[in-house]
């Protein structure tokens, strides 16, 4: 194997995202900060193995470059490593889209794939 085949092999290892990340990783502090300072997000959670969220990403990918949602910010929370923000936020499932505007959560929704559904979601952060 060639030196740049182990190194693309050694990177994609290490990258603790997806291609299509829809948002930046999330702590509690920042789910914090979201409530105390009023702050308008989209948190999806997401795993690897999972193919709906894997198209969910895709979709709000598209959407975190739209002028539109300059205000809101993306996050993603890993569902198989972030339990203690799973419990606090009360999800059970991967490929939940929380919804927050003004600190408080809007909405939420499970499974959704399709742009539409996921716009009407998250133009309430707006």
């Amino acid at each position: 194997m060639n030196f740049l085949s182990r190194l693309l092999i050694t990177i994609s290892m290490l990258t603790p995202f997806s291609v299509f990340a829809a948002g930046q990783p999330i702590t509690a502090t920042q789910l914090a900060e979201i409530e105390k300072q009023g702050k308008s997000a989209v948190i999806s959670v997401h795993a690897d193995w999972c193919s709906t969220c894997k198209t969910q990403d895709k979709v709000l990918s598209e959407f975190m470059k739209n002028p539109e949602y300059k205000n809101v910010t993306f996050y993603q929370l890993e569902y198989d490593t972030q339990k203690d923000l799973l419990k606090t936020l009360k999800v059970r499932s991967q490929s939940t889209i929380i919804v927050f505007k003004n600190g408080k959560e809007v909405a939420r929704a499970t499974g959704d794939t399709k742009e539409s559904a996921l716009a009407k979601l998250t133009k309430q952060a707006i």
